[in-house]
């Protein structure tokens, strides 16, 4: 039985604590409040964010700082809070611990890749990323799910030892760059197709923004070094699917909201959860504006969120755009990868 730490109980930390205790390590999930996880204690159930789930008896809930000094250490922290988490926990930490991520967004400010701040932060540790289409909800009730995990290949293959069960499965990618930028620019989409779905529209409309969608990701990704494939891959076209179309998925939830005409801060309230898509879509624009790489989607839903656009313009302005060849983003990949290669 080897030591796990998971902080952040939030409800994917929690989730990914009961996977890593019914896997068969000793487990401590680290919160910030002492009240929180006493409850979680006595209760043996995170009733805020993952109800109905059984924490199991190899799990300890604590706000423990020192519960941190594991082999594995599990963020499951929100972005803007990441870099400061990281600080924090950097005093506990083994020397050769492997430290993983699975929040999906990008830093406001830098626009740094969450690997990258943990890189900051914690240099002398290896870094892996989990990510790919997998809700709390489901993962913490055993339903069949399938990941990834990306890192140099030693790491990721420590990291899909210590996950793999029979109802979680874990692929392996040296694409880190490709698997973050999949992880978290689909809440962007996210948050577009459920704003179309509050206004109303049907399947057509939302097939159309997460396959449009899915361009933008490919394209920006790319760009930034991901390889193309990841974008076809559990990281990209699977969480995408998963996060556009799930009654649990957040973002959705968010987007639905927005399309009926509530106000974006009432909407983040009501959720009652990190909304990363929101952040993200500030962070993606300004990425795709530094290296001159076309967003359309993403630039409509900026508007919407941040400039009070009216949600049916911009779905109006993205349907009149410039005729185009749907072929020509495989022109675009090409000419990148191109470049690279020179």
């Amino acid at each position: 039985m080897k030591r796990v730490a998971v902080y952040g109980a939030g409800s994917w930390g929690t989730a990914l604590a009961v996977l890593l205790a019914k896997a068969g390590h000793q487990v401590a999930l680290v919160g910030r409040r002492a009240e929180e996880m006493d409850d979680l204690k006595h209760r043996r159930e995170n009733v805020r964010y993952l109800p109905g789930v059984v924490l199991p008896h190899v799990l300890e809930p604590t706000i423990a700082l020192e519960a941190l000094t594991a082999e594995l250490v599990v963020f499951s922290i929100p972005s803007h809070a990441l870099r400061e988490a990281a600080r924090l926990a950097r005093p506990y930490l083994l020397p050769n611990a492997v430290v993983v991520n699975t929040a999906k967004g990008l830093e406001e400010g830098t626009q740094a890749r969450l690997s990258e701040v943990l890189q900051e932060e914690l240099p002398e540790h290896p870094i892996a990323v989990l990510s790919g289409p997998s809700h709390a909800e489901e993962v913490g009730r055993d339903m069949p799910t399938t990941v990834v995990a990306a890192g140099e290949l030693a790491v990721a293959e420590y990291v899909q030892d210590m996950m793999m069960t029979p109802k979680f499965r874990v692929y392996t990618n040296p694409d880190v760059v490709g698997v973050e930028l999949g992880g978290a620019l689909k809440n962007v989409i996210a948050l577009c197709t459920g704003i179309a779905e509050g206004l109303g529209y049907g399947d057509n409309t939302k097939a159309a923004l997460m396959t449009r969608g899915l361009a933008e990701i490919a394209r920006l990704g790319t760009a930034m070094g991901g390889h193309p494939l990841t974008f076809a891959g559990l990281a990209g076209v699977g969480d995408l699917i998963v996060t556009c179309t799930s009654k649990h998925s957040r973002n959705r939830r968010a987007g639905v909201a927005l399309g009926q005409g509530q106000p974006l801060q009432q909407v983040l309230v009501d959720v009652g959860m990190v909304v990363e898509g929101v952040r993200t879509t500030r962070v993606a624009r300004e990425l795709a504006a530094t290296r001159g790489i076309s967003m359309p989607i993403v630039e409509e839903a900026y508007r919407v969120l941040f400039e009070g656009a009216d949600p049916k313009i911009g779905v109006s302005n993205l349907m009149l755009r410039g005729k185009r060849h749907e072929l020509e983003e495989v022109a675009a990949v090409r000419m990148i990868q191109e470049r690279k290669q020179v």
